[in-house]
C-alpha cells in the first residue's frame, strides 16, 4: 500500500543506542516497541534483549534469581565438554533436563520530544520480577485509560509465554497486576475506552489443533477477570498469512470505526495489514486490508538478527498523522507515518 511512508534516516534506534543492564551482558536487540504520547513527550518501551558476552568453551545465559520478593540479573555457565550439556542450536541450552535461552528480554523506555529522535534510558523500566517472567518480559502495550497508562506486555518461563498488565500514571513507578492472559496467549491489545460499560482487548491464544493462530476479542468489567471470547478474525489467504496473525498496537477510534494495524507471519517473514472493526460492536468487522501496509523490503528489514520482520505494537497519532513505531529483524526500531484519512480510503 502506498499511503505509508517510511522515515528517510531508518532505522531510529539500534543497539548502539542501549547501554547493557549489567557488566557480562551484551545488547542483541532493541526492537517491538509500545508508544504513547506523555505530556509533550512521545515514550517508547522498547523490547531489549541480551545475551552474554561470549567464552571459549563455556555456554553462556543470562538469568535472573528471585529471592525474597526480589529479583536479579545474573549469568550461569556450563562447561561444552559437560556431557549433560545439551545446545539448543543459538536459542540456549539444555542442562539436565531444563532449558535456558541464549537471550533474555526487559523493558527499556525510550523519550522523545519529537517523536524521531530518541533518548534512550539506562536501565530497565520493566524486568523479570517472579518466576512467571523467568525468561525474560517482551512487547509491551501502553494503553492510556482514564488518566492512566495500563501496559500488558508478554511474559516467558518455563510454561511458556501468558500476558501480564501493569499500569503507571507517571512512568516511575509501577503496580503489577497479574497474569490476564493464561499460557499460551499473547499479542494482546486493549482498547483504550468503555464499550457500552466494558472494556475489551484482542489476543491471540495459540492454536496447535486444527487451525491456525487467530486475533481474538474479550470483554472485561476490570481489566483483570476477561471473558466473553470469540475469534473475529482469521489469517487470509495470501502469502503472508499463511502461518498466523495477532494484534498490534492498541486500537485506534476513527469516525469509521476502531482502526487496527496488526502482523500476519507467512513463510517469507512477518508484515503488517490493516482491519476496521465496529464502534459499538468492536467484535464485528467492518473490512479488511488484502494487501500488507508494510512489507520487508529494505535492507534493514530484510538483513538482521532475524531477517524479513516487520512487527508493530506501538502506534501514536498526533494531528490526524500515524506514527507507526515498529521492530525490524527483531534488532533495531523503525518509524512509518501515515494520514489517517488516507488510510481508511486506501481498504
Amino acid at each position: 500500500m502506498s499511503t505509508v511512508n517510511r522515515f528517510g534516516s531508518n532505522p531510529i534506534i539500534t543497539t548502539t543506542d542501549v547501554k547493557p543492564s549489567m557488566e557480562g551482558y551484551r545488547v542483541l536487540g532493541a526492537f517491538n516497541p509500545g508508544a504513547v504520547r506523555f505530556g509533550d513527550e512521545v515514550l517508547l518501551l522498547l523490547r531489549v534483549a541480551e545475551g552474554c558476552e561470549p567464552r571459549e568453551g563455556i555456554a553462556r545465559v543470562p538469568v535472573y534469581r528471585f529471592e525474597e520478593g526480589r529479583s536479579y540479573p545474573d549469568i550461569l555457565e556450563f562447561r561444552l565438554d559437560d556431557p549433560a550439556v545439551e545446545l539448543k542450536d543459538t536459542r540456549g541450552v539444555i542442562y539436565q533436563g531444563r532449558s535456558y535461552l541464549s537471550t533474555i528480554s526487559h523493558i527499556r523506555l525510550a523519550r522523545s520530544k519529537d517523536g524521531v529522535h530518541f533518548t534512550v534510558g539506562d536501565r530497565p523500566f520493566l524486568y523479570p520480577a517472579d518466576p512467571s517472567e523467568e525468561y525474560g518480559v517482551e512487547d509491551a502495550r501502553v494503553t492510556l485509560i482514564d488518566s492512566r497508562y495500563y501496559i500488558n506486555y508478554t511474559a516467558v518461563s518455563r510454561d511458556s509465554w501468558a500476558t501480564t498488565l501493569a499500569v503507571t500514571e507517571d512512568f516511575q513507578t509501577v503496580e503489577r497486576l497479574g497474569i490476564i492472559f493464561h499460557p499460551e496467549n499473547k499479542d494482546v491489545a486493549i482498547f483504550p475506552e468503555r464499550i457500552r460499560g466494558r472494556y475489551y482487548a484482542l489476543h491471540r491464544p495459540n492454536n496447535s489443533g486444527f487451525g491456525k493462530a487467530s486475533i481474538w476479542i474479550a470483554d472485561s468489567p476490570d481489566l483483570i477477570h476477561w471473558g466473553n471470547h470469540r475469534c473475529i478474525v482469521r489469517p487470509q489467504g495470501n502469502p503472508w498469512e499463511s502461518v498466523k496473525i495477532g494484534g498490534g498496537a492498541p486500537p485506534i477510534k476513527t469516525d469509521e470505526g476502531w482502526l487496527i494495524i496488526y502482523h500476519g507471519k507467512g513463510e517469507d517473514g512477518y508484515a503488517l495489514f490493516c482491519l476496521l472493526l465496529d464502534l459499538e460492536e468492536p467484535y464485528r468487522v467492518v473490512r479488511r486490508t488484502a494487501t500488507p501496509l508494510l512489507a520487508p523490503t529494505e535492507p534493514y528489514e530484510r538483513e538482521g538478527f532475524f531477517g524479513n520482520v516487520i512487527f508493530s505494537n506501538g502506534v501514536v497519532e498526533k494531528d490526524r498523522k500515524l506514527y507507526i513505531y515498529y521492530g525490524a529483524c527483531d534488532e533495531t526500531v523503525c518509524l512509518a507515518t501515515t494520514d489517517v484519512d488516507a488510510l481508511l480510503a486506501s481498504f
